[in-house]
């Protein structure tokens, strides 16, 4: 298939983006570099044809898929369109959000504007030029407080910030569209995303870092003093907050499984992704210490206003139906594999 991957220089689009190539689709990955790095679409081609030399694509002997990089808006109504009709293009796939939660709160307008009002360019430029296949990257945030753990996806939907709130526009905007336009979608709630490419040449690199795992591991590069450790007194084992680590190449899976089904006649929906147990901060801490090899200085600090004290997700529809079976579930797999980047990358892709 040839698809168009919105936001496909980001850390899970790239990602997704070599998972594509692997399995011969072409790609066209559209990003404006605001987040993302043309460096990761790079690295996702080299990454899927050194896989594919070794032997270990899902299909050795099938060709690797062509990508190119586009820079631009996804909101740019014309020029998403111009993409999907010269480019032939058969599904979309939509990664590109602002995504910082304390930020959504203190600047809401950037994430009305960003998120909603790109998608909205986006749908109407997929009706224009007759795509009706997307899949969606949303978010956990779309459910709020838990009121039961896991979360299944008929949990009550009540985010509880901005970007929360964005994430759940747009899933409405999906409904819409699919009952006039006749646009089928899948949206793909992610927990908490982690890890890298198992070669090392591909992983998270945001600026600024606000995601656990890798500020964690820049503590150990000694590239801050230490990490905060948001409340003690929690009620979970150890007092910390306990999330579900999903890694990223798991979540590259699912976006091929959920094109798959759209591709086959699926309808509109949603799937949870997330491994289906929770790992504390200080559980985390200590799975990185112990990948490092050394202690990684941590600090106690107060609570911040809106942690949930756990957050799991159930992923049984996604497996029911998708056939989506995460296969990177140990914290340590998903620890060393982060490591096995930012050690050889500390600076992101300006190391490359």
């Amino acid at each position: 298939m040839r698809v168009l991957a919105v936001g496909g220089a980001g850390y899970v689009g790239s990602h997704v983006v070599r998972r594509l190539l692997e399995e011969g689709h072409d790609v066209v990955a559209l990003d404006n570099l605001s987040t993302g790095h043309a460096e990761a679409v790079e690295a996702a081609k080299r990454a899927a044809g050194a896989r594919a030399k070794v032997g270990q694509a899902a299909d050795a002997h099938a060709a690797v898929g062509h990508a190119e990089l586009v820079v631009g808006d996804a909101g740019d109504r014309a020029l998403v369109c111009d993409l999907l009709t010269s480019r032939d293009i058969d599904a979309v796939m939509h990664f590109a959000a602002a995504s910082l939660v304390g930020e959504s709160m203190r600047d809401p307008s950037k994430y009305w504007r960003n998120n909603v009002g790109c998608a909205i360019g986006l749908l109407d430029a997929m009706v224009d030029a007759g795509v009706d296949m997307l899949v969606f990257s949303s978010s956990a945030a779309v459910y709020g407080e838990p009121v039961e753990t896991p979360i299944r996806e008929d949990h009550p939907k009540e985010p509880r910030s901005t970007y929360g709130m964005t994430k759940l526009a747009i899933e409405h905007m999906l409904a819409g569209y699919r009952h006039a336009h006749g646009v089928r979608s899948i949206s793909l709630r992610y927990f908490n995303a982690a890890g890298a490419g198992d070669l090392g040449t591909m992983g998270e690199a945001h600026n600024p870092e606000t995601h656990l795992i890798p500020i964690v591991l820049h503590t150990a590069l000694k590239l801050q003093e230490e990490i905060q450790v948001f409340g003690t007194d929690y009620p979970t084992p150890d007092g910390t907050c306990m999330r579900d680590y999903i890694h990223v190449d798991d979540l590259a899976d699912a976006h091929l499984l959920a094109m798959g089904e759209l591709a086959r006649g699926a309808d509109t929906t949603a799937y949870n992704l997330g491994n289906g147990s929770g790992f504390s901060v200080l559980e985390v801490l200590a799975a990185a210490e112990r990948v490092v090899g050394r202690g990684i200085p941590a600090r106690h600090a107060e609570r911040r206003s809106g942690d949930p004290a756990v957050l799991v997700a159930s992923s049984d529809r996604a497996s029911q139906e998708l056939g989506w079976v995460p296969c990177r579930a140990s914290i340590a797999d998903i620890i060393s594999s982060a490591w096995k980047w930012h050690s050889a990358h500390p600076h992101g892709y300006a190391n490359g």
